[in-house]
């Protein structure tokens, strides 16, 4: 333990940009696909609790380039609507139907969608109950909302999300690590119930820590 900690406070610091300068620099390299071990684990994780989308309304919440929305597109939604507070991003991605918004502040009608899904996205807030607030204000009743992130072991541990940038550096993004009992807490004052839980790791990592973590809601 002595010796990873010695490690860890060798390496050079790597400087973190907010999410909206983050997303900016990374969206001209930014693919709608699952495009490293980590987004690959996560998805995997995802896919595993996803229900049955045809004919749903779905928003891909913190769409980026859409990976999300166009898996429900495949999956026979009826109608997918992303939203993503990066125009970078948005302008990257191939979803139809995008409009820029925060995950506070989400342009849409209460009891309007039946799931959402919401990939490595509520790290980048440092209070997590507004954004599960408007998931649980859009949402019918019977709505799903799947929610993934870094996992708060690997942020703990020194873990970073990081891109290399079109100058040729490289960046972590801002990350707020939240617990269970955060989601927990704030998905119960939205409404939402939690009704499965995924902690996984990145298989071949050294560390058999959990490296994501998803969360499904129910409203």
């Amino acid at each position: 333990m002595l010796r990873r900690l010695r490690r860890l406070l060798r390496r050079p610091a790597i400087p973190t940009l907010n999410s909206q300068d983050a997303y900016a620099n990374w969206a001209a390299s930014y693919p709608p696909q699952a495009h490293n071990v980590l987004m690959r684990t996560e998805e995997a994780a995802m896919r595993s609790l996803l229900p049955d989308l045809r004919a749903r309304i779905v928003l891909d919440l913190a769409c980026g380039t859409g990976r999300y929305g166009l898996l429900a597109q495949e999956q026979g939604a009826a109608l997918v609507v992303g939203l993503d507070n990066s125009a970078a991003m948005l302008a990257a991605g191939a979803l139809q139907h995008t409009a820029l918004a925060t995950l506070e502040a989400l342009p849409l009608p209460g009891n309007a969608i039946d799931v959402i899904l919401c990939g490595l996205a509520l790290g980048h807030l440092p209070r997590i109950g507004p954004a599960l607030a408007e998931m649980g204000r859009v949402l019918r009743p019977g709505g799903l909302a799947l929610v993934s992130d870094f996992h708060p072991v690997m942020a703990f541990s020194g873990g970073q999300r990081t891109f290399v940038a079109p100058n040729g550096r490289t960046y972590a993004v801002e990350h707020y690590p939240h617990l269970y009992a955060d989601y927990h807490r704030a998905g119960g004052e939205a409404g939402l119930q939690i009704v499965d839980v995924i902690e996984r790791g990145v298989e071949g990592a050294p560390s058999p820590a959990p490296a994501i973590i998803v969360i499904a809601f129910q409203r």
